[in-house]
């Protein structure tokens, strides 16, 4: 049985694709829970790829600096939300994912895999580095 996305769901990735979301409203777990809808319905990749597209048109629909973007956490929270999609059967939305996997709704995560210099720096931004602390862990799909 494979994740699942609820209709709310399938709303929430619309309504922010359309950017009818409001810049304030897309925290830290709306993230997360793009990167879910993204992954329960495409490969890693692909996923990414919709994910880098979706925030940079937000960003740009928003007038927000394109600066803001990051590519390094885009893809690191990719590949952890699929990791952690892998260590479970199914899930039915992106709500029960979350609820199932609380440790993903802090931010200060990724700080466990990369120290704050390589992180916050322009490199990191413009380019996906690789960890320099711990590796994600990477699930093949």
């Amino acid at each position: 049985m494979p994740h699942k996305l609820s209709r709310e769901d399938l709303e929430f990735v619309h309504r922010f694709e359309s950017c009818g979301m409001r810049p304030g409203d897309f925290d830290h777990r709306a993230h997360v829970r793009l990167a879910y809808c993204y992954l329960a319905q495409h490969d890693t990749e692909t996923a990414r790829r919709m994910m880098s597209q979706a925030l940079r048109a937000f960003l740009a629909a928003n007038a927000v600096d394109p600066g803001k973007y990051h590519e390094t956490l885009t893809t690191a929270w990719i590949r952890a939300v699929r990791h952690f999609m892998g260590r479970q059967v199914a899930n039915d939305s992106a709500s029960g994912f979350i609820d199932e996997n609380p440790v993903l709704l802090n931010p200060a995560i990724m700080l466990t895999h990369y120290s704050a210099e390589v992180l916050f720096s322009d490199e990191a931004r413009r380019r996906y580095v690789e960890p320099d602390l711990d590796p994600i862990p990477q699930e093949n799909a």
